[in-house]
């Protein structure tokens, strides 16, 4: 995938994963699910803030969450993904760690004619996310291996 603004370069593996941990800051700050940040960003915008990546992320990632949250007129849910049981989970993954197993799972499950966008937007859309995000199971500490072969299969 090129840039969109400087087409000699490449969007990288880093990108994907920056964008990745920002959806998953937004979706927590709104209580909102992943999906609904990344359905709510049109395309030609993934596309720009793709392009942008490699800068945005020298960026403070509360400012672009206030940008996001304005520019794409994100509402507030009432999807908690903190809402767990304490019995069963002593520490919630952060947005970072979240941010790297969506990452894995888009690179892993990549089609030879899908872009970083049309992959995340795959994804974020599957319904094994609802597992992932699911804290009360083990899922998203699962190897990457596992998820993957998981989302190939339809389900854990």
């Amino acid at each position: 995938m090129t840039n969109k603004f400087f087409p000699e370069e490449q969007i990288s593996e880093n990108d994907l994963y920056f964008l990745c941990y920002m959806v998953e800051r937004v979706a927590r700050k709104l209580h909102q699910k992943n999906k609904y940040v990344v359905n709510s960003i049109p395309k030609e915008e993934w596309e720009r803030l793709f392009s942008l990546a490699n800068v945005l992320h020298c960026d403070n990632p509360l400012k672009i969450e206030a940008e996001w949250i304005e520019e794409y007129k994100l509402t507030t849910g009432n999807f908690d993904i903190t809402d767990v049981d304490l019995e069963l989970v002593d520490k919630i993954p952060s947005e970072t760690q979240m941010g790297k197993v969506y990452t894995r799972l888009i690179l892993s499950t990549l089609q030879p004619e899908e872009d970083y966008i049309d992959g995340m937007i795959r994804v974020y859309n599957d319904e094994i996310c609802n597992t992932i995000d699911n804290y009360n199971s083990s899922a998203y500490y699962e190897p990457s291996y596992v998820i993957t072969r998981a989302y190939n299969n339809g389900g854990f």
